[in-house]
């Protein structure tokens, strides 16, 4: 993505954002060490102009029992754009990227149990027009699912993401995710404007969600614009037995933001993110490499990521156009 490289007080205030979307102006002043208008002024323009989303993303149980699979899709040549345009404004479309490489088009979808696979994928998916073909894949494990990676060569933390029951959620829960997914720093005022209930109640149950781990704040924006040149999605081919500890290993490193075991080909999904191609060389001869039990794996470059977290990125289209 062709995005402008951000100045030092843009940067700021998007790993700011990125350690909590919800902050105010104030606090992200403090934490940028100079006056609250400026600082009020800058993040406001980057929101405004779709530089950066503020996003409220639900575990994927939000809706209820659900499956996550990866689709990887491959495109008629000059169809791929008109893909990810039918794909984009899907619902149960989590994550979705234009990539390199072997495929087209890489994407997650969430399906309910209750609901046909075949029909999502064979009825729906195979029939947009532009798709060749299709490969189904299920996510069995998710290991690592990362928002701060502007925070390169630091520690980072080794929890795994919560996975939330059901349960968790009811009707007032999700319609409050709803008015926060691709806004979420809108007021709880506001929201509870919108929805016809007290504000208390959806501060309450937003920060309770929140709490347990059942929605994250996340701050979408285009690594480009932060001066990171790579973002790669791997298929990495593991020993059996090795399988859970080469997952745990690379979910230390900062510059993994995504790691998942996957049903096919004894494979984790790894999805990258580092500063330069030295960096993604360094990490697949000396990190990755190096791994006991790593067989091998198959890489895409990730082109124009159009969907995160649910959540449509908002430069996506412009930059399709180009």
């Amino acid at each position: 993505m062709n995005a402008p490289v951000l100045d030092e007080l843009s940067r700021q205030i998007v790993v700011a954002l990125q350690d909590d979307g919800r902050a105010s102006w104030t606090d992200i002043a403090a934490a940028c060490g100079t006056s609250v208008s400026a600082v009020s002024r800058r993040g406001q323009q980057l929101l405004r102009d779709g530089l950066v989303r503020v996003a409220a993303v639900p575990d994927t149980q939000h809706a209820g029992p659900a499956d996550l699979f990866v689709l990887r899709i491959s495109c008629a040549p000059g169809r791929q754009g008109r893909v990810c345009e039918t794909l984009a404004v899907r619902t149960d479309v989590r994550f979705l990227a234009l990539v390199s490489g072997a495929y087209d088009i890489i994407a997650e979808i969430n399906v309910p149990r209750a609901d046909s696979l075949a029909a999502r994928v064979v009825e729906e998916i195979q029939t947009i027009e532009g798709v060749a073909r299709c490969e189904t894949d299920l996510r069995l494990h998710t290991y690592k699912v990362a928002h701060d990676w502007s925070r390169h060569g630091e520690p980072v933390d080794r929890a795994e993401p919560h996975e939330c029951a059901p349960e968790h959620f009811d009707a007032t829960d999700r319609a409050i995710v709803a008015e926060l997914r691709g806004r979420a720093r809108d007021s709880f005022r506001t929201v509870a404007a919108r929805l016809g209930i007290n504000e208390s109640t959806v501060r309450r149950r937003f920060e309770a969600m929140r709490e347990r781990g059942c929605v994250r704040v996340t701050t979408l924006v285009p690594s480009a614009a932060l001066g990171f040149e790579s973002e790669v999605l791997l298929d990495v081919t593991v020993a059996p037995t090795a399988f859970d500890e080469v997952a745990r290993q690379l979910a230390t490193h900062r510059g993994v933001r995504y790691v998942a075991a996957m049903l096919s080909g004894n494979s984790l999904m790894c999805e990258l993110i580092l500063p330069s191609e030295r960096d993604l060389f360094e990490f697949t001869t000396g990190t990755l490499g190096a791994l006991p039990g790593v067989e091998g794996w198959r890489a895409s470059m990730e082109l124009l990521t159009v969907r995160r977290g649910f959540v449509e990125t908002p430069w996506w289209r412009q930059q399709l156009s180009r």
